[in-house]
């Protein structure tokens, strides 16, 4: 029998949804009827593959609070920052980009890459908990950005940027604002409208869809131009052959994770209360405790033991969790996030993320906390040998 540790790690990504899987089988001529049209076809097996995409645009769409024309799909989210930061920067004069400080690398990295066009990377500076500090924010609005992009949740800590403020401070200002809401959608309200903002970033398998589809939500008043020239699919800015299965997968997956949103961020949170009560019974320290947060997201840290060893010892005890951002665990430096908190980078080094999801259940949490208690105890008691 293979081992399977109890997953802890649902911001990393998630188990595809059996509603989900099922929907995507006729596209992979996994069950009958079986599907298999290029949706730019004009032939009865094209305007087949068209509808499911126009439906899963649809979803999307009804999922984010937008319009359905407002959807761009890619391959993820990555692809979406990208096209976002690089797409409008190509359509505007050189000026200032600015990011926060937490963002995720597939917003950092290509605003970074804009210094070689002539742009001015600024960060915007976070508070001890995680937030836009506002002080700084209000110099960078004064600096008169062209782009700004600020996350909606933190896949790190689960902290909760105002967004609609911040958008409608940023447009004032003349900037186009964008919100990576990746690691929000499923879990808290999202609406496209009602956040004021020009451009949001979605992907499928955070919200139980499929890996290799995501969507950019987009303003049609942005001029965007496209990473990737060809057939001019995506309204022109995302050429090539759709994706159908994995974009039939993402609306399904929309479409389940805004209809049980509600009752399920009410369980995860009653779940993320329990284990944060127990860790800070045993002196551990909880980042971003007193921000508002994702409902399924901890992130702590226990002083004197390593984040890495912690989360191997665990994962040898039957629970997968993380000890930062899955797209950045081969980089050995301390969390970017907490350290942009201010946090002592020995204490960021000692960091690890229990982010839960729709199959964790309470006896997981509660022997989580129990197997926790007793790897620390032993990680403790072999430093103090070693000492």
């Amino acid at each position: 029998m293979n081992f399977a540790p109890t997953y802890l790690d649902w911001n990393a990504t998630t188990p595809l949804d059996p509603a989900v899987r099922e929907a995507m089988l006729p596209w992979l001529g996994a069950a009958e009827p079986a599907r298999f049209g290029n949706a730019s076809s004009r032939h009865e097996y094209g305007r087949q593959a068209r509808a499911a995409v126009d439906e899963a645009r649809a979803r999307v769409a009804a999922a984010a609070g937008a319009h359905a024309t407002e959807v761009i799909f890619t391959s993820g989210g990555s692809e979406a920052n990208n096209l976002f930061i690089k797409g409008a920067a190509a359509s505007l004069r050189p000026g200032v980009v600015a990011v926060s400080a937490i963002e995720h690398p597939c917003v950092r990295e290509p605003a970074r890459q804009l210094r070689r066009s002539g742009w001015t990377l600024r960060e915007i500076a976070v508070d001890a908990l995680g937030v836009v500090e506002a002080a700084d924010w209000g110099v960078v609005l004064a600096s008169r950005p062209g782009l700004v992009s600020v996350m909606l949740a933190n896949n790190e800590t689960g902290v909760l940027q105002d967004v609609a403020v911040l958008a409608r401070e940023a447009r004032a200002a003349g900037a186009w604002f964008h919100t990576d809401a990746v690691q929000a959608l499923g879990k808290v309200a999202v609406d496209f409208r009602a956040l004021g903002v020009h451009a949001m970033t979605l992907s499928a398998h955070k919200i139980g869809g499929p890996i290799g589809a995501g969507a950019l939500v987009v303003d049609k008043r942005v001029e965007l131009s496209p990473l990737i020239a060809g057939g001019g699919q995506e309204r022109g800015l995302r050429s090539g052959t759709e994706n159908v299965a994995a974009i039939v997968g993402f609306g399904v997956a929309c479409e389940r994770a805004v209809a049980r949103r509600e009752a399920e961020a009410a369980r995860l949170a009653g779940l993320r209360d329990e284990l944060c009560g127990a860790l800070a019974g045993h002196g551990v320290r909880i980042f971003s405790a007193a921000a508002a947060r994702l409902p399924n997201t901890v992130f702590f840290a226990v002083e004197d033991i390593d984040g890495e060893t912690l989360v191997a010892r665990l994962d040898r005890a039957g629970f997968a969790c993380a000890s930062g951002s899955a797209c950045s665990s081969a980089n050995p430096e301390p969390s970017r996030t907490l350290l942009a908190m201010g946090v002592d980078p020995g204490l960021a080094r000692a960091a690890v993320r229990v982010s839960l999801g729709r199959e964790t259940r309470t006896e997981d949490v509660r022997n989580f906390i129990e197997t926790f208690v007793r790897v620390t105890d032993e990680l403790k008691s072999l430093a103090s040998i070693g000492a």
